[in-house]
């Protein structure tokens, strides 16, 4: 074997390479190969999205660079990265520093890596066990990454105390002055105690419960973590909290900047494999935060060991096209006050950071006499980017989610029509805010003061369509804000359900201009189809929060009837129209799919049907629909007189066309009635004899129904 050979500009040495890949994830790799090898990296998100695969997006993502992007570095900086994998962060690191040295066990993943970053030519890319190439690594390094790397202690060393030593081995290659930088999983995540599988093992509690002496892998506390630090002398240590986690963080906190009250909502996704739901994640960490006890239960720590930094917070908005890519840190100035910055992350988006500055002139001259501050923007050509004062208060949102969970509707009412005043000063100025979002929205006392105007255009945009928006985004935040009705406040403010959905259509554009048509991580988390598994012991336990009364469950009875552990809720729950679409993915074996479509009494229509893509409705396919404990009032309709309705789809047809894989897609519109309305709907409802069938009934009583459940829906409107 050839010691060193080139790929583009990349050296690969294996010098130390053993001849086998100790590590692997299969033959993915050989599709990762592929990718890299024909497609070029603006491509990588459209495979992303069309592959559907964890894997490829955990591997390809660009987001997975954001744990080292925020890093102030020199660009003459030499860096060291252990276990550089497929490469998703030697390619940044190699475009924030001089030099760059990886190491990694595997052959097949070092040359995906040099292959995505073949232009890198200050990148050489060591090929085996670390603990045989570290006596060839030089001792002047500037940084030293362990990115996921750390927990694998045991098995880059292999002796007693190996993270110690591992810790010791490192700090002799990092010169005076230098960092060393560690990203892992914290033991006590908050997420693995609500039921996540422990990432290394995919077992449940495997970390809160204490690993075996044996596991491949192993991660820490908090505490644990400074006992090691400790061990080895270095007590010059700073920890982050990179939020969901350290593989496709979106926000990064510090001890010095810890997230407030309502910041933490994307709690749910789980991309590797399937989780459960114990409990509301936001809800425990809002508590937790409250008692000052976030650090212990974040799900990752970045630690730097070494001299620290000035950013204490950073927020990724790299979801977007490239002309809207940008990060947004919260510093600390050389006079040891907070100062805001918003950096391009692309060259790009230069233009968008920049205009900023207008943004902020344009406002000013706005709201001059009235009641909201702008605040200030400037900006640092030599930086390149756009800095602002930090502003302390408390966000309006917060303050509304108090009312809220105090049942203190008039306190709520009070803010709204205090929102509402504000912001129809010169309403007919050509300058608007797009979103002018309750969150971004700072109170401190008397004084309100706009924090964040990224999205300002040249044109008047009236204050009730402002109004709608952002009640909208405040409502899809966080379920429990649905507790209040906004209709009350669109029949003040003069909005109709026509303009509304106007409305609706131009936020959807709007997404789309934003994200350049790419799909969100919601979105692509659907894609991957990961299940999410609600006990029911859970949820009966739990009256207020844990189970909204419109929640919809799934079973699929594969043959063993239905199960508990295996049914699925949907992240896919009503619109504001009480409209659901449900994608249901169905392997061959499976013999009846069961929809619970609430856990109320309620009346509920099927929109549409569909079995791969052919019309149940239209009798394209033969499934036998079934309200189990419901009765028929038209011929797509049920009402259920129970709190526990459900909907049964046979699929034993011998003309079913079923194939390894299928989507049964069913859309439904679903309104919950009062349970006495339910019963005088159904008792109401005649016998159906066998010599009079089914359709006869419906004919005779499917207007008069239709006709009440109108009555009672326009009814309870009006209340």
């Amino acid at each position: 074997m050839q010691e060193e050979i080139k790929i583009g500009e990349v050296t690969l040495n294996f010098k130390h390479y053993s001849g086998v890949d100790l590590y692997s994830d299969g033959a993915i790799e050989n599709d990762l190969l592929d990718i890299v090898k024909n497609h070029k990296k603006e491509e990588y998100q459209k495979i992303i999205e069309e592959k559907a695969n964890w894997p490829i997006l955990y591997h390809l993502s660009d987001q997975r660079a954001n744990i080292v992007e925020w890093i102030p570095m020199d660009p003459k900086a030499k860096v060291l990265e252990v276990g550089s994998g497929c490469g998703a962060i030697t390619g940044m690191l190699s475009s924030k520093a001089g030099e760059v040295v990886a190491c990694d066990l595997s052959r097949r993943r070092s040359e995906i890596n040099a292959t995505r970053n073949q232009e890198c030519s200050n990148v050489t890319i060591h090929v085996g066990n670390f603990r045989d190439i570290e006596p060839d690594l030089p001792n002047d390094f500037d940084y030293i990454f362990l990115i996921g790397v750390f927990e694998y202690g045991q098995g880059y060393i292999g002796t007693d105390n190996p993270y110690e030593k591992f810790l010791r081995m490192l700090s002799r290659h990092m010169k005076k002055g230098g960092r060393l930088v560690i990203a892992i999983e914290n033991r006590l995540g908050l997420k693995y105690f609500a039921g996540c599988a422990e990432d290394h093992l995919g077992t449940y509690f495997t970390g809160i419960e204490g690993y075996s002496p044996d596991s491949v892998a192993k991660t820490f506390t908090r505490n644990g973590l400074i006992n090691i630090f400790k061990k080895c002398g270095m007590n010059d240590y700073h920890f982050y909290y990179p939020y969901p986690d350290y593989k496709l963080m979106t926000l990064l906190h510090s001890d010095s900047y810890l997230p407030k009250f309502g910041e933490l909502q994307d709690n749910v996704r789980n991309f590797d494999r399937d989780r459960m739901v114990l409990f509301n994640e936001k809800h425990a960490y809002e508590d937790l935060i409250k008692d000052g006890m976030y650090q212990d239960f974040a799900n990752s720590f970045l630690v730097i060991l070494g001299p620290g930094v000035d950013t204490i917070y950073s927020k990724y908005s790299n979801d977007r096209v490239d002309e809207f890519k940008i990060r947004t840190d919260i510093a600390i100035d050389r006079a040891g006050r907070k100062i805001i910055k918003k950096y391009p992350l692309t060259e790009a988006a230069k233009e968008h950071v920049f205009g900023i500055r207008d943004a902020y002139l344009g406002l000013v001259e706005k709201f001059r006499g009235g009641d909201l501050e702008i605040n200030d923007c400037q900006l640092d050509e030599k930086e390149g980017c756009a800095i602002f004062s930090f502003v302390n208060g408390v966000p309006l949102s917060s303050l509304l989610d108090e009312c809220i969970d105090k049942d203190d509707f008039e306190g709520f009412n009070a803010l709204i029509n205090e929102y509402y005043r504000r912001i129809k000063y010169k309403e007919d100025y050509p300058v608007s805010d797009y979103d002018l979002i309750f969150s971004n929205i700072m109170v401190n006392g008397p004084i309100w003061t706009i924090i964040d105007y990224e999205w300002t255009y040249g044109k008047c945009i009236p204050a009730k369509e402002q109004m709608w928006r952002a009640l909208y985004c405040y409502r899809l935040e966080d379920r429990k804000r649905e507790s209040f009705d906004p209709k009350p406040i669109f029949n003040k403010i003069g909005i109709t359900e026509k303009e509304i959905q106007v409305l609706l259509d131009e936020e959807y554009a709007f997404q789309k201009y934003v994200t350049g048509n790419r799909k969100s991580m919601v979105e692509i988390w659907k894609d991957i189809g990961r299940k999410v598994i609600v006990p029911k012991e859970v949820t009966l336990g739990a009256q207020n929060a844990a189970r909204p009364a419109d929640l919809i469950q799934i079973y699929l009875d594969e043959g063993e009837g239905y199960s508990e552990d295996e049914s699925i809720f949907p992240e896919e729950q009503y619109d504001e129209k009480n409209t659901v679409n449900l994608d249901i993915r169905v392997d061959s074996n499976c013999k009846t799919v069961r929809i619970d479509p609430a856990f109320a009494s309620c009346v509920v229509t099927i929109v549409d049907a569909s079995w791969n893509g052919t019309s149940i409705s239209e009798g394209g396919a033969d499934i036998d629909i079934h309200p189990v404990n419901g009765q028929w009032i038209s011929d797509d309709s049920f009402v259920f007189n129970s709190d526990d309705p459900n909907i049964e789809f046979n699929l034993t047809s011998n003309k079913l066309s079923i194939q390894e894989r299928n989507h049964l897609k069913v859309s439904l519109l679903t309104t919950l009635i009062p349970r006495n309305a339910a019963d005088a709907i159904a008792n109401s409802i005649p016998e159906v004899t066998v010599a009079e069938p089914k359709e006869n009934i419906i004919k005779k009583i499917g207007k008069k129904i239709i006709s009440k459940r109108e009555e009672l829906y326009y009814k309870d409107d009006e209340e």
